[in-house]
């Protein structure tokens, strides 16, 4: 009788380690797709801040430039889905950006900029005299690039500098307001991570997967209202709407405007 109580009790026993391991099993798998899941939101953000700079450099030979990397953390909410928090790094503007509607590209006011640029120079402070070379020999380089060149047509020759150069197709608005557009630009590449990326987190169709997207850079305490200059964003899709992507009955323009967008 008590040899038979002992194996009852060694197979109990064994029955609870193995729903324990399988139980940690599962655990470990679903902090795995999370991790893979902060690692393409990381992506993401780096794809619109990739797509905004490589406008803006196509237009002026000294983009912005971002504050730091992108850091995503991501956990589970029982009975409310997966969240994400992603510190956005911002954009800073070089010192040389207002001149960027003098920049052409007629190679003879290119001269005549660097020119001016090199005198402008000596006067400016010496920290950031470094910028203002480097874009004199940007502008030098982009003049000489261009350099005469002699055309033939219909009509004869014709001198290059007679010739109008189409400048480089960049949206308006990304010039007009560079920080906004890399907003946009971030936040496209997030909704499209979210839908496109998210099959593997197993959301169930009442769940929801949301992001919140925020500034990510130290706030200075000696300035006052500092805060008051950081946003953050959040998007949040239901797990539904994921699975019919998924499964072919939702476009992915269908299903972008499934995602709730909230700014604060």
């Amino acid at each position: 009788m008590v040899r038979i109580t002992s194996v009852g009790i060694a197979v109990v026993l064994a029955g609870t380690v193995a729903g324990a391991q399988q139980a940690d099993d599962t655990q470990v798998k679903a902090r795995q797709r999370i991790a893979m899941m902060e690692g393409t939101l990381e992506s993401a953000v780096k794809i619109g801040a990739d797509n905004l700079l490589r406008q803006v450099k196509a237009a002026v030979p000294d983009p912005p430039m971002l504050t730091g990397a992108p850091e995503v953390h991501g956990f589970r909410l029982d009975g409310y889905g997966i969240f994400f928090d992603v510190g956005v790094p911002m954009l800073r503007l070089p010192v040389t950006w207002p001149l960027r509607y003098m920049i052409n590209s007629d190679n003879r006011d290119l001269e005549i900029l660097a020119t001016e640029l090199k005198e402008l120079m000596a006067q400016v402070d010496v920290r950031y005299q470094p910028q203002f070379a480097q874009v004199v020999r940007r502008l030098e380089s982009r003049a000489q690039a261009q350099g005469p060149v002699t055309l033939r047509g219909p009509a004869g020759t014709v001198a290059a500098s007679q010739v109008q150069v189409a400048p480089p197709a960049v949206d308006a608005r990304v010039l007009d307001n560079p920080a906004e557009g890399y907003t946009r630009e971030v936040k496209a590449a997030l909704v499209d991570a979210m839908i496109e990326n998210s099959g593997p987190l197993a959301l169930g169709p009442e769940e929801w997967l949301t992001v919140a997207a925020r500034d990510n850079v130290p706030r200075d305490p000696l300035i006052p209202g500092d805060m008051a200059d950081f946003s953050t964003i959040i998007f949040r899709v239901k797990g539904s709407d994921l699975a019919a992507f998924r499964a072919g009955r939702m476009t992915l323009e269908e299903a972008r405007q499934k995602v709730e967008v909230r700014e604060y």
